[in-house]
């Protein structure tokens, strides 16, 4: 298991559980968003050490299995779970998507942590009833849980080709800090300053 754990706070700890989207897959882990965020969180003066347990290639069940491991050992006051993007492009069950991740919200909370839900979205060639379904699991898992959402973590990004690496999947070092910048307003109010 990916372990990036930054040593600049002192105070409670920001969980990151996420896939290759977080995990700054073909760039420089120092010029992927999470970085870019532990900087924002030093500047702003709240008092976070980020725990990035992001892996490549993860899924939702994947990440439902080993979220108590990730709780446990990260103990965290913020989990950030952005998850989905690998179920999507697998064509797996949106039902079980959205299963996988209550399990993942619901041990955070019980641990009580605050969680913050970042969606992704699958490319229009699934189908409109499988993009329907799947952008409708974010939604609807952020109504029960009563969790924020951030409901497309690559908003202004995904459409720009200079944007994305060549795999067409995962963004480029420039556009890291646009994703910073589209979980940002919606993460800040669930931050404790020093």
């Amino acid at each position: 298991m990916l372990w990036i754990i930054s040593t600049a706070g002192h105070g409670a700890t920001l969980l990151v559980f996420g896939d290759s989207l977080s995990s700054a897959y073909g760039i420089g882990a120092r010029e992927g968003w999470v970085t870019l965020l532990e900087e924002r969180l030093q500047r702003k003066r709240f008092d976070y050490s980020v725990v990035n347990a992001s892996i490549s290639g993860e899924t939702t069940s994947g990440g439902a299995t080993r979220i108590g491991e990730a709780l446990q050992r990260a103990r965290p006051a913020v989990v950030i779970v952005a998850l989905g993007g690998n179920d999507g492009l697998r064509g797996l069950s949106a039902a079980q998507m959205n299963a996988n991740l209550s399990r993942i919200i619901v041990a955070a909370k019980s641990r009580g942590a605050r969680v913050l839900l970042v969606g992704v979205r699958v490319p229009p060639n699934y189908g409109p009833r499988y993009v329907g379904e799947f952008k409708a699991v974010f939604t609807e898992l952020a109504e029960r849980h009563r969790v924020p959402l951030v409901p497309y973590m690559l908003e202004g990004i995904g459409e720009h080709r200079k944007l994305m690496q060549r795999d067409n999947i995962h963004p480029t070092a420039a556009a890291q800090p646009q994703i910073l910048e589209n979980i940002w307003p919606t993460l800040e109010p669930l931050l404790k300053r020093r």
